[in-house]
């Protein structure tokens, strides 16, 4: 499902900032932090472990699991079912969601390295993923999940779009393509600080969009919160429904971003972007022809005018964007011309 509204996130946030911290960990976590209390010291240690090294175990069958830490089938089997699991199965898809949700640059990249690819290969092996992302966005976001939000922003006062890090590009682009649009959006950049303090400014007739990834950055989530707190609707882009960008926000989209690269894919969270902005420019097509031919008038001077022909590049130049063309020498001659006067002068 590459959306949802998310209703679950109310209760976190109702206990306070420190209820909603621990609503961040992962549902395998979670039960094993609820079951602790009736595990001896050795099952503990066993299952911290599996949890903690989840990058070389969500794989394996309980076989090879017991066999990797030197245990019988059995003991696995029980500490699974200790945890509140029915099937083995169940326990291991929620291993690997735990992997996934923990997977941080050093990790993407440690375990690509460990694989026996040449550079080409590991190049291919990107535009494969890069196809499936977008492969899993087409069958999972549809065009109504975009014009739903897009009538969303068209009913926003302002927009505030808050992406850190390396999603700071995708907060910069959604931002920037809303405001030539004629929305009212900013994506602030700076210290966490200056974000709420951003936050702080919005009411319940502005709309806050959050975008992170995986475990999700401080920052991000703790923008998501404060907005909460004033009562501000929150939307966001993520890449599964278990991130704490899902968990917080009213509403999500899910984008994909994996890749074998140490910063993951933002190809389908782009292609998301893009298809919010062909919604928005064709609901309100009036507005958007508009602030479009206002930019288009604004904007003259900053294409690129190509130099009459004959004349060489060396010696001319074109002065403030509008085609009026200078020698280079000139301007050397004018100023010498004025510290001659100047000398005369003095």
């Amino acid at each position: 499902m590459s959306s949802g509204n998310q209703s679950a996130g109310a209760g976190a946030r109702s206990d306070g900032q420190g209820a909603a911290r621990k609503a961040w960990l992962t549902s395998l976590e979670t039960r094993f932090e609820q079951a602790q209390p009736n595990l001896n010291s050795s099952r503990k240690q066993l299952i911290r472990s599996i949890i903690e090294n989840a990058e070389e175990s969500f794989f394996l069958s309980s076989r090879a699991l017991a066999k990797r830490y030197g245990v019988d089938k059995a003991t696995i089997v029980r500490s699974v079912q200790m945890l509140g699991y029915q099937r083995y199965a169940d326990f291991s898809a929620d291993l690997r969601s735990h992997f996934v949700s923990r997977l941080t640059p050093y990790t993407l990249m440690k375990a690509a390295s460990r694989e026996r690819r040449s550079v080409a290969d590991h190049v291919e092996h990107s535009f494969e993923m890069e196809g499936h992302n977008l492969e899993a966005l087409r069958s999972q976001l549809d065009a109504s999940q975009v014009i739903r939000l897009a009538k969303r922003l068209n009913c926003a006062r302002r927009i505030l779009v808050v992406g850190v890090d390396f999603a700071a590009s995708l907060s910069y682009l959604l931002a920037y393509g809303l405001t030539s649009l004629g929305y009212d959006a900013e994506a602030p950049i700076g210290s966490t600080g200056n974000l709420q303090q951003k936050v702080n400014l919005l009411g319940p007739k502005d709309l806050f969009i959050a975008i992170s990834f995986g475990r999700c950055l401080q920052a991000t989530v703790d923008a998501v919160l404060r907005a909460h707190e004033h009562g501000v609707p929150t939307f966001g882009i993520t890449d599964s429904d278990k991130t704490p960008i899902a968990r917080f926000c009213d509403s999500f989209w899910i984008a994909s971003i994996a890749n074998p690269s140490f910063h993951g894919s933002y190809v389908a969270p782009i292609a998301a972007v893009d298809a919010l902005f062909v919604a928005c420019a064709h609901l309100q097509p009036h507005r958007s022809l508009a602030a479009l031919r206002q930019k288009d008038e604004d904007s003259h001077s900053r294409w690129y005018q190509p130099l009459p022909s004959g004349i060489d590049n060396k010696d001319y130049r074109i002065r403030n964007g509008r085609g009026i063309i200078h020698r280079a020498t000139d301007d050397v001659e004018a100023g010498t011309r004025r510290k001659r006067k100047d000398d005369h002068v003095s």
